[in-house]
């Protein structure tokens, strides 16, 4: 794959979203999570890989990435994606059916939700405008990230309803380095 120029990205704390709440007292405190799944893929559609090492790039995102090569099906919008999160905690809701708005069950693995890192016990919604800590890598929290019918399209399963509000963050990558799973997730201020 012949490298093509770094994506355009918007700073998350430049970001509509991360602008105003930066500014805003206010959120979750208190928690500490962990990274329980790292995924890449290296173009738009392809499945994504899991990997148990990755370096984050401030300003581009993850080596080997859709997104760090500006190959992601949204690669050509300018937007805060560099790193892009869920929690564990939706996928389980999903898979009790809770709430039920899909008709039943939806089985999610890591690797089907197409976002870059799978979390536990960090409240994603609540990080927008937020700098915070994956190992020794500190992001800052941009936008939640929406469903879409493209995600249903690849996966033939009806997410796009269940997943709303909880689909994950866009970060942007403030000090970039090594992430591995098991890597301790915390507030920076």
């Amino acid at each position: 794959m012949s490298e093509l120029p770094p994506p355009r990205m918007v700073e998350a704390f430049e970001h509509a979203a991360g602008s105003i709440a930066v500014n805003v007292p206010g959120g979750a405190t208190g928690w500490k999570g962990v990274l329980l799944n790292i995924h890449v893929a290296p173009a738009a559609s392809y499945e994504m890989e899991e990997l148990q090492e990755a370096r984050c790039v401030a300003g581009r995102g993850i080596e080997g990435d859709r997104y760090f090569h500006g190959t992601g099906t949204y690669s050509p919008k300018p937007d805060t994606r560099e790193v892009t999160l869920i929690e564990q905690e939706a996928l389980d809701a999903l898979n009790r059916n809770d709430p039920p708005l899909q008709g039943g069950k939806i089985q999610l693995s890591p690797g089907d939700h197409r976002r870059n890192l799978t979390v536990r016990g960090v409240p994603l919604n609540h990080l927008v405008g937020r700098r915070f800590r994956v190992g020794e890598v500190i992001l800052r929290g941009g936008r939640l990230n929406f469903p879409c019918k493209y995600l249903e399209e690849l996966l033939g399963m009806p997410v796009y309803l269940p997943l709303y509000n909880r689909s994950g963050l866009n970060c942007g990558i403030e000090r970039g380095g090594l992430i591995r799973p098991g890597d301790a997730i915390e507030m920076m201020d």
